[in-house]
């Protein structure tokens, strides 16, 4: 694989394992896509599909010591993140690349103020005084419209609410304004309307600095509502990969069918029951080398034994051509 000169990330062929009891399994398995600069790429799957274990190998925050990345390649402005050191990696997050936790209460130390915390990026990043990373912070808080910022960093995480914490967690992400931005599931524990509020926030921020970002989430309204690529990924791997508009227009793998025909319509008649996906993801103990969505369909016809082909079928859309889930058959 090729990619042009203009994407800021290029993660080929990435493979990462966790040690088990069962030995080395494969959590991502062969994983490739690109990122553009200044564009917004969605990685949708259900969960264990692999999303977040993608987005923390390419920050190299796996959990240790079971976490390996053993094979493939991550560049990143051209530098292959695989092989940096440890101290070039701490630079490169919170500086360069901008990490949005899924859980922000999880993410923010509960026994430091929300301010303290902010402040340290600036101090740790950028070098600043005290004083100077204290008032750079405030500043971070009112563009992530906090009110009354001044008063807010002083609070403890356990003081404000979800969304709140959620602004902050961002805040901290984009304090050092990185070109790239791995938001791994911002919106998931949020009401609508803060979810509204939150990807409008990212969108105006993402406008204003220039950044890429990409949107780990299980909600394809949100893909269609803020993506310009699209990342589908199941058991471990990419199984298409394709713009928005051509993903959601002309789906070609039966899991990308299956989601999109799980979503709601203003056309689904009231009470009706949602369609849904048969069966359920393999655990990575039990995947077989060929199709894996076969396999959860109990397709046993030879597609488990032998792993199909990743190919271009059209200008910028790419699919994993197992001849069952490409066909008409419905999942």
């Amino acid at each position: 694989m090729n990619p042009p000169l203009d994407n800021i990330l290029e993660v080929d062929r990435l493979i990462t394992s966790f040690e088990t009891d069962r030995g080395m399994l494969r959590a991502v398995d062969q994983v490739s896509f690109n990122v553009p600069r200044g564009k917004t790429v969605g990685i949708v799957g259900e969960s264990g599909c692999g999303k977040s274990v993608t987005a923390m190998s390419i920050v190299r925050l796996l959990p240790q010591p079971a976490g390996r990345i053993l094979g493939g390649q991550i560049r990143f402005n051209g530098k292959d993140l695989i092989r940096a050191s440890d101290a070039e990696m701490q630079a490169i997050r919170g500086g360069d690349i901008g990490v949005i936790f899924q859980e922000p209460m999880t993410a923010l130390n509960p026994v430091h103020r929300v301010g303290r915390q902010v402040a340290e990026v600036f101090r740790i990043h950028q070098r600043m005084s005290k004083m100077d990373a204290w008032d750079a912070a405030t500043e971070m808080l009112q563009r992530v419209r906090i009110p009354a910022p001044g008063q807010r960093m002083m609070d403890y995480p356990h003081h404000l609410s979800g969304g709140m914490r959620q602004r902050i967690v961002i805040a901290l992400a984009l304090a050092c304004k990185p070109s790239l931005v791995i938001a791994d599931e911002p919106t998931t524990a949020l009401d609508v309307t803060v979810q509204a509020q939150i990807l409008d926030l990212m969108k105006r921020l993402q406008d204003e600095i220039g950044m890429s970002i990409i949107l780990i989430t299980h909600d394809l309204g949100v893909i269609a509502e803020t993506c310009d690529e699209v990342v589908v990924m199941y058991a471990g791997r990419v199984v298409e990969r394709a713009s928005a508009t051509a993903l959601f227009e002309h789906p070609l793998h039966a899991y990308t069918r299956g989601l999109l025909q799980s979503i709601p319509t203003l056309e689904t008649p009231s009470k009706s029951v949602l369609k849904t996906i048969p069966g359920m993801v393999a655990s990575l103990a039990d995947h077989v080398h060929g199709c894996r969505f076969c396999q959860r369909l109990d397709r046993r016809a030879g597609v488990t034994s032998e792993r199909p082909k990743f190919a271009e079928v059209a200008p910028g859309h790419w699919v994993e051509t197992c001849p069952q889930c490409m066909g008409n058959v419905e999942p």
